[in-house]
């Protein structure tokens, strides 16, 4: 990607602009489009329509809200797994793009501008790669570095004020798809994929938690059934694991745990409406939203909500754009939603990027 090297410097963070496309319709050659075998836009595929749900068996929520199109990506991207917000930014890391699976990309999504910019690359490009924020620094945790298999190990921080990532202690093994979140001055590194070849690749219940006053990670309670490609939110003092695959998308789950770090323990709770993986989940309104993802020829439109208070779902608007592999993060009263793919695998790359919200 040619990179318009302008610098300008917003909220003490330097970023580099990159002009998005304007949006357009869905039809012909889409610049939102884009095939991870052939370079040049594409329209979508024919079997999208064939895949495409939008039905929760989850009971209706009195407002359903509404999505509305924001600026697209400046690239058709996916599987990037997840997204993170920083300084009231949205930022994506790694994936999928440009007919490469180990991209290095690093968009940020300004949403007082509605614009993209471009901010420094991961030091390695890799997909499926674990995104949190913890005391306003950005962390980018392990990652495959072939289609959806060989992870790595290594573990880097992202600093806003001179743009610039740093290596940290790198996993005490490689793993890629891993859920991460922070919460109690820690990185919570839960499940993932392990293996070379897709014969040998398998889900882990792995659980690290990084401390970073020590640069170093250590064992937690491994949760119940091994999972990769899930939700993961945290709320009120609880991690939520949500959904996810087991080895793959043809055995996906709706098992859904909240872990306690105090007592070191997983419980259960109310089990996800719409089995899927490779969805986004945030902290809405009090509420974890999931949205998106994918199963056997099946990409998910839902937007499925779950109220920690009463430990129960409600359906909400579905996304316009089913896709998978896709960022997601909260801004102010909307959920930012960018990238990911419109049909089942790693095959096409989407720039769409739309926002849901209930006001």
């Amino acid at each position: 990607m040619t990179i318009d090297r302008r610098f300008f410097v917003a909220g003490g963070l330097a970023l580099i602009a990159a002009p998005a496309p304007a949006q357009t319709g869905h039809q012909g050659h889409d610049p939102l489009y884009e095939s991870l075998r052939q370079p040049g836009r594409i329209g979508v595929p024919e079997i999208a329509a064939e895949q495409r749900v939008y039905d929760s068996p989850a009971p209706k929520a009195a407002n359903a809200g509404r999505w509305i199109d924001r600026a697209p990506l400046p690239l058709p991207r996916s599987e990037m797994a997840w997204a993170a917000k920083h300084a009231g930014r949205m930022h994506l890391v790694g994936g999928y793009g440009e007919q490469r699976v180990d991209r290095p990309y690093h968009h940020v999504y300004d949403p007082a501008t509605d614009r993209w910019l471009d901010a420094a690359p991961l030091p390695r490009g890799a997909n499926h790669v674990g995104v949190a924020v913890l005391d306003s620094r950005l962390y980018a945790i392990g990652g495959f570095t072939e289609q959806n298999r060989k992870p790595h190990d290594e573990c880097f921080v992202w600093e806003a004020g001179g743009d610039r990532w740093q290596k940290i202690a790198s996993l005490p093994r490689a793993c890629g798809a891993i859920a991460l979140v922070a919460i109690g001055g820690r990185l919570h590194a839960v499940g993932g994929a392990i293996g070379d070849t897709f014969e040998t690749k398998r889900s882990v219940d792995w659980h690290l938690a990084y401390d970073p006053a020590s640069d170093r990670w250590e064992s937690r309670a491994p949760f119940y059934t091994a999972r990769d490609h899930t939700g993961v939110v945290a709320v009120n003092g609880r991690i939520h694991l949500i959904g996810g695959r087991v080895d793959t998308f043809y055995t996906n789950s709706n098992l859904h745990h909240a872990y306690d770090p105090q007592a070191d323990k997983w419980e259960v709770r109310a089990p996800f409406p719409t089995a899927r993986s490779g969805h986004g989940a945030v902290l809405y309104r009090d509420m974890i939203f999931c949205m998106g993802g994918e199963g056997s020829n099946r990409v998910f439109a839902q937007n499925e909500a779950y109220d920690p208070r009463t430990d129960s779902w409600e359906q909400y608007a579905p996304m316009k754009t089913p896709r998978h592999g896709l960022g997601a993060v909260t801004i102010g009263d909307h959920i930012h939603v960018a990238g990911g793919g419109p049909v089942m695998g790693g095959g096409v790359q989407s720039a769409v990027h739309e926002a849901f919200t209930l006001g």
